[in-house]
């Protein structure tokens, strides 16, 4: 295949609640969408960084400036024998993995819908028919508001609590939680708030019972973190650090973690998802799929990837009405009353796209090619 048209979209979204984490807080996402054309089928691709470079040192605007100078001219008419041919035309671009794996999945997209499949059996999924599902919860502005969220999203059928925790706001707030809602699944995310001299306060994590501690420390270690797990009870889950293939592999031989949480956008894109996903797998490391506060076309890709057999454990994949009072596709995400999203088996990612919709949003667009 061939790629004769790049289309860059950014749309406008609000949130219908604020979402914090211990970096900062989101009431609205600015995201690019990503439209492949060629041989006169069109896939679609969603980048997930976010507006400020405060997860990663990506942000919108310059995920723009990176597809449209760097990426893009890359991949544009150049002879493609699938979707694998495209991380390596853009490896040597240092970083924005998010910029390069929206346009990767985009083309992952194309391939699944030019062979009629879904995006799950393109990508060599299909371990289940069903994803389990939990959600992530933000900082609150109270322990009772936090309270309350958790028992809506419980009612819902959601299998597993995520909530964000900062200095200031953990361990009691988790023993509050854990005293209200004793048998829950629950797990503690820290987005890099902490460093080794806090290891005794997070040990006290300890005695509640978590599935994991997830990032707790620096969002470009690996060896220390080694050096906490080997003091904490509670597994930990790498996120923010394993941004490539290598940084998985040396985290498993350092034995920095029990957990692997991948981000498709994280690690640019679906080849090199799978491959993260087949060394944890030969260590006997489970992984899950994290979220980055998608629109309707990353959530979808989401559902694919958590298809793969290892991904045992639920993720952040969640109902598009826990994010926004319209999404972009039709229908909308669903999550079942036993907290589990059902694959769908229409070509590419799976969902008709609500392009009257995506209009009236976009701030900004771009063809090329």
């Amino acid at each position: 295949m061939k790629l004769d048209r790049i289309v860059l979209r950014q749309i406008r979204m609000p949130l219908v609640h604020f979402f914090e984490t211990s970096f900062s807080r989101t009431y609205s996402r600015d995201i690019i969408l990503v439209e492949v054309s060629g041989d006169g089928v069109t896939g679609w691709g969603e980048v997930t960084a976010g507006e400020h470079p405060f997860y990663n040192e990506e942000w919108t605007a310059s995920a723009w400036s990176i597809l449209h100078d760097y990426v893009a001219p890359r991949v544009l008419g150049k002879p493609l024998n699938s979707a694998e041919d495209v991380f390596p035309l853009t490896a040597h671009i240092r970083g924005h993995n998010m910029a390069r794996g929206g346009l990767e999945a985009a083309v992952w997209d194309l391939e699944a819908r030019m062979h009629g499949v879904p995006l799950w059996r393109q990508i060599g999924g299909g371990a289940r028919r069903e994803i389990p599902c939990g959600v992530s919860i933000g900082i609150q502005d109270s322990v009772e508001q936090l309270f309350e969220k958790i028992e809506v999203e419980l009612a819902a059928g959601y299998q597993r609590i995520k909530m964000k925790i900062k200095p200031g706001w953990d361990v009691d707030v988790v023993r509050r939680v854990r005293e209200r809602f004793p048998a829950i699944k629950l797990m503690a995310d820290a987005n890099s708030a902490y460093t080794l001299a806090d290891t005794d306060h997070l040990r006290k994590l300890d005695d509640f019972y978590l599935m994991m501690i997830e990032q707790p420390l620096g969002h470009d270690d690996i060896i220390d973190h080694a050096t906490l797990q080997a003091k904490l009870q509670t597994p930990i889950c790498l996120d923010e650090c394993i941004r490539t293939v290598r940084h998985a592999e040396q985290a498993i031989q350092l034995r920095a973690c029990g957990i692997i949480n991948i981000k498709l956008g994280r690690v640019a894109g679906f080849s090199q998802a799978k491959r993260v996903h087949d060394i944890a797998q030969a260590a006997g490391i489970p992984v899950w799929c994290g979220g980055m506060l998608e629109a309707g076309i990353g959530r979808a890709h989401n559902i694919a990837l958590a298809s793969l057999p290892n991904f045992v454990l639920p993720g952040d994949v969640s109902a598009s009405k826990r994010y926004w009072s319209r999404d972009i596709i039709e229908p909308e995400v669903e999550v079942t009353s036993t907290g589990t999203i059902r694959k769908r088996d229409e070509p590419g990612f799976g969902y008709a796209l609500d392009l009257d919709y995506i209009r009236r949003i976009t701030v900004r667009e771009e063809v090329l090619g």
